[in-house]
């Protein structure tokens, strides 16, 4: 009976699979923490429809910078012809808000149009929409004319002098993407179609022009774009050289600081001008100073070598003119603290 039970054992023993048969249980890693919500415009071109994202990356609605820069010399405008001791009109803001990213959509999709066959050889613009064959030059084109059919629209919000004024810049939108196959100031151009809102502004608000200020606040913006856009074009300036293409990035080579800080000693005069034209009070010349300390600090610590730092140098005019719209807001209401201190003055 003993051995037949130690047969039985020996046989369970064998027919039981060993621990090591079985496969270790494996652990699951924790989950990462959550990641965060991003508004960014390029989260949002990201998320967007596979068809559409390139119909948004055409009008460079992931690049927003551009957009602002655009933007902000209106914002100038349309607060310097605000009345003393009133904040901007905020229905004009937001009217001139859409339009800068429609017409900015607009002169990408023209640009992208003119240039596709140059940026297939520019490493940095290969993977644009047109360059890289995403969307057709049809496409493109049709797209190009809903873009300017609601900028039309926004357009025909304003006033007659301003619908005319609105209308002649669109000469200058066509053909800046020509001007470099033609000389080294392309960047000259740009201001001029960048800088338009400066003008329509105002006249938006007012009716029509006031040279004394429209003009000099025009060509200060003129020259704040030869400086962001010339330390721009310096990101392509080996690729230029190789396909042909002129900047003033090539023009100005190893004196690109100096010319720069000549453009900024008359952007700064330029904007006192303006001031001066339109009794501009203490916050609005205080952050006319600090627009003249962040252009001097941009060009003395920029490298035209590293593409990276012109990058984050262009970029960085957005808060250029955003403090002087805060400086225009803030002098504005100055006037009427001032007003009264005269009323009261009066009284005695």
């Amino acid at each position: 009976m003993a051995a037949l039970l130690a047969r039985l054992g020996r046989g369970l023993r064998a027919a039981r699979p060993p621990f090591a048969a079985f496969p270790p249980r494996r652990l699951l890693a924790p989950p990462g923490p959550p990641r965060p919500l991003s508004f960014s415009a390029a989260e949002l071109v990201r998320a967007a429809p596979g068809p559409v994202r390139p119909y948004l990356r055409l009008m460079r609605l992931h690049q927003p910078a551009g957009t602002w820069l655009l933007y902000l010399p209106c914002t100038w405008s349309i607060g310097l012809a605000a009345e003393p001791g009133c904040l901007p009109d905020w229905y004009m803001l937001s009217l001139f808000g859409t339009g800068a990213v429609l017409m900015r959509g607009a002169g990408c999709t023209i640009n992208d149009m003119w240039d596709q066959d140059y940026d297939k050889k520019v490493a940095r613009t290969a993977g644009r929409p047109l360059a890289a064959g995403d969307i057709s030059t049809f496409q493109s084109f049709v797209f190009l004319g809903g873009q300017l059919s609601l900028a039309l629209c926004v357009l025909l919000c304003l006033n007659y002098y301003s619908i005319i004024l609105g209308a002649a810049s669109l000469s200058l939108v066509i053909t800046y993407p020509l001007m470099k196959r033609i000389t080294y100031w392309p960047q000259l151009v740009l201001g001029l179609a960048f800088n338009w809102g400066a003008l329509l502004g105002w006249s938006a608000i007012k009716g029509s022009c006031e040279w004394s200020v429209c003009l000099p606040l025009y060509l200060a913006g003129v020259m704040w774009t030869l400086v962001y856009d010339t330390i721009y074009a310096h990101q392509d300036k080996k690729d230029d050289i190789l396909i042909g293409v002129k900047s003033t990035a090539l023009q100005f080579n190893e004196d690109t600081k100096q010319w720069l800080s000549g453009f900024s000693v008359a952007m700064i005069l330029g904007l006192c001008m303006a001031g001066m034209n339109c009794n501009q009070t203490f916050p609005y010349y205080s952050a006319v100073a600090a627009v003249g300390a962040h252009l001097a600090h941009q060009i003395y610590t920029l490298n035209i070598d590293k593409p990276e730092d012109c990058w984050k140098k262009f970029t960085s005019n957005r808060t250029v003119g955003i403090l002087l719209f805060i400086g225009i807001m803030l002098g504005n209401l100055w006037k009427r603290k001032d007003s009264k201190t005269e009323d009261r003055l009066e009284n005695r």
